[in-house]
Parts: structure tokens; sequence; C-alpha cells
């Protein structure tokens, strides 16, 4: 019944910035951002509860942010000061399977992804 569809992901030089967007078809508790490359498990780099809580993985703090428009069903991710390392395909993600606890690493929904790409 939940629906994600994201976009905005591109390809950019290092120290660039990109949006991302999801558009959702209805709000869960948890929504969030995973990210991952091959060979490499799937990685929550930020979420976001239903109170506006919001929770970043060590290595994005300070430089990627999550936010959430209710009014339009828009769930964003703000990446700046990109580095080769957060190249990977981005997920939109809604509803923790580990219940109340948005910094799980499993979520019920998934969107298709969007590549982003970090040159130097």
């Amino acid at each position: 019944q939940v629906q994600l569809v994201e976009s905005g992901g591109g390809s950019v030089q290092a120290g660039g910035s990109l949006r991302l967007s999801c558009q959702y078809t209805y709000s869960s508790y948890c929504m969030g951002w995973f990210r991952q490359v091959p060979g490499k498990e799937r990685e929550r780099v930020a979420s976001i509860s239903n109170d506006g809580s919001k929770f970043y993985t060590d290595s994005v703090k300070g430089r990627f942010t999550i936010s959430k428009d209710n009014a339009i069903n828009i769930l964003y991710l703000q990446v700046n000061s990109l580095k080769p390392e957060d190249a990977a395909v981005y997920y939109c993600a809604a509803e923790s399977t580990k219940y109340g606890d948005c910094t799980a690493s499993t979520y019920k929904y998934w969107g298709q992804g969007t590549q982003v790409t970090v040159s130097s």
C-alpha cells in the first residue's frame, strides 16, 4: 500500500551538492534514506520520526539533512560537501521493522533507488 519513488540523483564533483526527493503515498512513523554500493551492505544514512526527530549515521553528520513536507508528501535528503565515498544508489524507505526505532537498519517498504556518483 505504501509506495515510494525517488528522484534527484546525478553526477557531481567532490564538494558538490544534490537534493534527493522521495514521493510517498502514506507517511509512516519512521522514514529514512539508505545507500548501497556493490559488495557492501545497505547502510542507513538518515531517518526521521513522525514527531520530527532526526537521526544520522556518523559519516554524514553535518553534511546531510533529512526533512519531510507532509503537505505534498515528499521526503528530502539534502546532501552537501559530497565525497567520493558517498557515491551509491540511494533508497528511501518507510516503516522500520523494529517498532518505534527509526535508527533500525531494516525497513518494510522501499523505493526503486536513485544513483549518486561523485568524481574527484
